[in-house]
């Protein structure tokens, strides 16, 4: 599956509503989209240990996503109802499931959810810059590109940090918005790179999630994860 960058109303609040949507079903995915799921679920154990939740709060996760799953799972097995409704109603199931989901949370546990947010997200521009080091190298791009790159990535952020923050458009909508802006992304490389390098970028990222592409291609890592904190069930 091709890669896809997805908004979240708080660290915690994405791990746990976005990961609790629908039941997983393993088989139904492939191996790229499980090792996302797997580190999903990991990045919010470790989430959950550093907010240090109360044994009440614990139960009240375990019975919201209980019951937002069951619903989502009859939503799913509804098949008298249009695609429109469908998702009408979907969205309607998820908003619904993150108020109460945050409502959980103290105040002093919602401070430290924006903090990790933005510690996250500087984690990730930290990375960002990295990988560009490494493209310029690996791709052998000429001062020109790597600058052209750097506008490109630069105004796909904005634009996307504008999509999440509108408040006008569903959680679907801004999934749609999201995956467009990265698919215009993609196509606007080939006016940047050579044929020889965008072959070197699709050898780089064939290598799959987590590993190091020995060849000429590009490195295929993630972004830092944060601190190791024990597994915790909710």
């Amino acid at each position: 599956m091709k890669k896809l960058m997805l908004p979240a109303l708080a660290l915690a609040l994405a791990f746990t509503a976005n990961a609790q949507e629908i039941p997983e079903r393993k088989t139904d995915h492939p191996p790229m989209l499980q090792h996302r799921m797997q580190k999903a679920r990991h990045d919010r154990m470790m989430v959950m240990k550093q907010l240090n939740l109360t044994a009440a709060q614990k139960e009240q996760f375990k019975t919201q996503q209980e019951e937002f799953r069951k619903k989502m799972e009859d939503l799913r097995k509804n098949d008298g109802i249009t695609v429109k409704e469908w998702r009408t109603r979907k969205e309607n199931l998820r908003t619904d499931h993150r108020a109460k989901m945050e409502s959980i949370y103290t105040p002093e546990q919602k401070a430290q959810l924006e903090k990790m947010k933005k510690d996250r997200q500087l984690r990730q521009q930290d990375w960002m810059k990295k990988r560009g080091e490494r493209m310029k190298t690996q791709l052998g791009l000429t001062a020109e590109q790597s600058a052209k790159l750097e506008k490109s990535r630069k105004e796909m952020s904005e634009k996307i940090k504008a999509v999440r923050e509108d408040k006008s458009l569903t959680e679907e909508k801004k999934r749609e918005a999201i995956k467009q802006l990265a698919s215009n992304h993609r196509e606007s490389l080939k006016s940047i790179l050579t044929e020889e390098q965008l072959k070197k970028m699709k050898e780089g990222r064939r290598q799959g999630p987590g590993m190091k592409h020995k060849g000429p291609g590009m490195h295929r890592q993630g972004p830092p994860p944060a601190p190791p904190a024990e597994k915790q069930t909710l």
